[in-house]
């Protein structure tokens, strides 16, 4: 037997043995034992009172039409899936931040953002989410996703964004 087939059979043997689930004991290594089981890691977006949940799972941003700071259906739907893990997570506050596309002065942008983030916490508390738990920020067109001149790009700015605070304790 030459060499190269003796470290062929141990390349071959190395990688059968990794395909093995339960070569560590158990019957299933997605169980995540000691991680808070059921597959769930604290943090995480598979936990659902993580942050990280919330933006992926939930969605932290609702978006509008040029020069509009009313809810899309899409937008309330959103906001429905925020006011209920919001009352959920008790121990979370939010600041929600408005925001507009680059068109238009600063003045303006300004003023239409915070309507923006008014219109998401009006909703927010309309469904029960305590006024006292939810801040409003403008950053009109300063703090843009994309910078383009183009409408793809445009859409993706004109937008209100929920951001966590809190639920450390525990």
């Amino acid at each position: 037997m030459t060499l190269k087939s003796i470290l062929m059979i141990c390349a071959v043997l190395s990688v059968a043995a990794c395909t093995d689930p339960g070569r560590f004991g158990g019957d299933d290594v997605t169980s995540n034992a000691g991680l808070g089981g059921g597959g769930v890691v604290p943090g995480s977006a598979s936990d659902p009172t993580s942050v990280a949940y919330f933006q992926q799972a939930v969605g932290d941003r609702v978006l509008f039409a040029v020069d509009q700071s009313t809810l899309t259906p899409e937008g309330r739907a959103t906001l429905d899936g925020q006011a209920v893990w919001l009352l959920q997570n008790a121990d979370f506050t939010a600041v929600i931040e408005g925001h507009a596309d680059e068109q238009g002065t600063r003045e303006y942008n300004l003023a239409l953002g915070a309507r923006r983030a008014d219109a998401a916490r009006a909703y927010l508390v309309s469904q029960g989410v305590q006024a006292g738990r939810l801040q409003v920020v403008s950053y009109g067109k300063e703090r843009p996703i994309e910078v383009c001149s183009n409408e793809a790009c445009y859409a993706k700015n004109r937008r209100a964004v929920t951001v966590l605070a809190g639920g450390l304790t525990g």
